[in-house]
C-alpha cells in the first residue's frame, strides 16, 4: 500500500468533499480515502499493482475538481 495526499482546488462544501471521496473509492485498489475540506486536499491509500497516481488525478478530474498536487 502507498498512500498519497492530492492538493485539489474547487471544493467548497460538503457535497464536494462527498464527490471527491466517492470518485476515489471507485477505483479498484483504493483502500482508503480521506478528504479534507478546507485543507483542500484528500489523503488516498492504495495499491500502486492496481490503480495509478495518474488514475487517481483523473477521478477527481472527473469528478470536476482541479488536482494542483500530488
Amino acid at each position: 500500500m502507498e498512500t498519497k495526499v492530492l492538493q485539489i482546488e474547487g471544493m467548497s462544501c460538503a457535497h464536494c468533499r462527498r464527490a471527491v471521496a466517492e470518485a476515489l473509492r471507485e477505483l479498484e485498489g483504493v483502500s482508503s480515502v480521506e478528504v479534507d475540506l478546507e485543507g483542500g486536499k484528500a489523503t488516498v491509500s492504495y495499491d500502486p499493482a492496481q490503480v495509478t497516481e495518474a488514475a487517481l488525478q483523473a477521478a477527481v478530474e472527473e469528478a470536476g475538481y482541479t488536482v494542483v498536487a500530488g
